[in-house]
């Protein structure tokens, strides 16, 4: 396993190094800079005149190294990272990249896991249940939630539920994660049970998209793996519905399941991103949002890449998890 492990990881690399250079090209392509950002506060807030605000802009490009060639930037950024876990310096902020992203990463990162664990658990559970009472209302009722949960936008729910809690229900705190009065409290259940109350809305439409799909993906491989030969002839032994549901038909069915947990963490985050741009939580999505409108590449390279790399990482757990449950799916003499 420690060699399927190491084998896995390396093929890994080659691709994030892949994934780094387009997302930063991707980045860079976009017309202007920082210093075309600072150029414009100097104008429309500093009242500086065009020219001197021009060469202002001009001085912080060639102080930065914002004029040097687009391979030359790249390489010092991947030279900063790998010889000291440096991702530079942000331009907005002002601030290490580092600090900026794992501030806002960890939280991101708590909210996805939160919303896959809820998703994949409720998911996996419903369409248990649907499969097992095919064609009747509950599985109709449970499809009709599953079609609404991969069809409606994310953004688009975040934005009803947003009008319900502000226009109907006169929630006055929407944005942020906790009431002022426990900005700064020590935890306790009471600060716990407001920051409920605060990201219940982003749990609930990331969750809902990932419940939709992982409802059907089971429904339908289950109702599949009770047609099979191995499961009658359980069934012919004796054993009772539920150990051959449990024991010998749901962990075969759960390899599509397993197989989806390579993309399920990036889904997880862009979940996380759609809502938390329209709540304007302090998380990841108004950070890349905000970095592209100012030109901050800096910060938005490494949100990039760290989210690229989340792909990766799914997909080396999802091999390993699929090499556990099931060795033919091990690479030859690997594991």
């Amino acid at each position: 396993m420690f060699r399927f492990l190491a084998t896995r990881i390396l093929a890994a690399i080659p691709v994030l190094l892949i994934l780094s250079v387009v997302t930063f090209g991707i980045i860079k392509a976009q017309p202007g800079d920082y210093a075309d950002y600072l150029k414009a506060m100097l104008m429309s807030q500093g009242n500086v005149s065009d020219a001197d605000a021009q060469k202002q802009a001009d001085a912080y490009r060639a102080t930065h190294g914002l004029n040097d060639p687009l391979p030359v930037q790249y390489v010092n950024w991947v030279k900063g990272i790998v010889t000291r876990w440096d991702f530079g310096q942000s331009l907005y902020y002002n601030r290490p990249v580092g600090e900026v992203v794992s501030e806002r990463m960890s939280r991101t990162l708590l909210l996805a896991l939160t919303c896959h664990i809820l998703a994949s658990v409720c998911g996996i559970t419903l369409g248990i249940v649907a499969a097992t009472r095919q064609y009747s209302w509950v599985d109709t009722l449970f499809g009709i939630v599953s079609f609404l949960g991969m069809t409606i936008p994310r953004f688009l729910l975040a934005i009803i539920i947003i009008y319900i809690l502000a226009f109907r229900l006169n929630v006055q705190e929407i944005g942020s994660f906790f009431s002022a009065k426990y900005g700064g409290a020590a935890w306790s259940w009471d600060k716990f049970v407001d920051l409920v109350q605060h990201i219940w809305p982003v749990v609930f439409i990331a969750t809902f998209g990932g419940l939709a799909y992982n409802m059907r993906v089971m429904r339908a491989n289950l109702l599949d793996v009770l047609n099979a030969q191995y499961v009658e002839t359980a069934r012919a032994k004796g054993l009772p519905q539920s150990a051959v549901i449990l024991k010998h038909a749901v962990p075969n069915a759960l390899h599509p399941l397993i197989a989806y947990q390579g993309v399920v963490l990036p889904y997880m985050l862009t979940g996380e991103i759609e809502a938390a741009i329209v709540f304007g939580l302090p998380t990841v999505g108004p950070a890349i949002v905000g970095s592209l409108g100012v030109g901050d590449v800096w910060v938005t390279a490494t949100f990039m890449l760290v989210i690229a790399a989340t792909l990766l990482i799914g997909n080396i757990i999802s091999d390993v998890l699929l090499a556990l449950l099931d060795p033919r799916v091990r690479l030859s003499g690997t594991a």
